[in-house]
């Protein structure tokens, strides 16, 4: 890939922690869920008991990014299993970024702490893709497809994992010196009632398949800046349970 260095960049971003968040929730009676906020991470989470969830699948439109004339901003729309509250992660998703005022987009896929990868799938604005991560017999396989040219790809991976979340997420994604500029991404829509994928976003946890709605730990994450102002912020889970939205508000820090 000739943005390969980019890549590697956003993989170790794409794989943070949602930092701040397991302080910052408090509890809300809105849909009687818990709000938590976090650094790098908006959308959704939800905690399991250890060893139970295996499979997560998501939809998502490929989002399109306002890039200013100069300057590096990032945004990473994926799901995955763990990495709310554990060190592992098991990941795909896309990338809507900006470099310099030109936007790039591209699918990857990760195992951390094993590295990201990017895929050979070429995406698009406004792109239907579909995403799932599952577990069998030890081994993780993601798989990414781009439903609106048919292409997909998948890869497997062998690792220790906790398998105890699951996640659907808009994340700024961070270097080794710390979270990126939020790339403005306007509003990323997940979910059926966008995208017209059946079976998603939900997760399969002890056998049984759960829809967003169907979960009563399901966590709604907003992010913020290190002063407390949102960065981007996920809507209510849809009425059918399947979908939502988040929407950018501000590039940070």
């Amino acid at each position: 890939m000739g943005a390969s260095g980019v890549l590697m960049l956003l993989v170790v971003s794409s794989l943070s922690l949602p930092l701040g968040s397991a302080g910052a929730a408090v509890s809300s009676t809105h849909l009687g869920l818990f709000h938590a906020s976090s650094a790098n991470w908006a959308g959704y989470a939800v905690k399991t008991t250890k060893g139970t969830v295996t499979d997560v699948q998501g939809s998502w439109i490929v989002p399109k990014v306002s890039c200013p004339s100069k300057g590096h901003l990032y945004s990473s729309f994926w799901v995955g299993i763990d990495g709310y509250g554990s060190s592992s992660v098991e990941q795909t998703g896309t990338d809507s970024d900006c470099n310099h005022g030109t936007p790039q987009y591209y699918a990857w896929f990760e195992f951390y702490p094993n590295p990201s990868r990017g895929t050979s799938l070429s995406i698009a604005v406004g792109d239907t893709m579909s995403a799932d991560v599952s577990y069998s017999g030890g081994t993780f396989t993601t798989s990414i497809t781009d439903v609106t040219t048919g292409k997909s790809y998948s890869a497997s991976s062998t690792i220790k994992a906790a398998r105890a979340s699951a996640e659907w997420i808009a994340e700024a994604p961070s270097s080794f010196s710390g979270i990126l500029p939020l790339a403005n991404f306007g509003t990323a829509k997940f979910g059926f009632d966008s995208t017209n994928v059946s079976a998603t976003c939900g997760a399969t946890v002890s056998g049984t398949v759960h829809k967003l709605s169907g979960f009563s730990q399901l966590t709604p994450l907003t992010m913020v800046s290190r002063k407390g102002a949102t960065k981007a912020s996920p809507s209510s889970v849809s009425s059918d349970g399947t979908s939502f939205s988040v929407t950018w508000a501000s590039s940070g820090p």
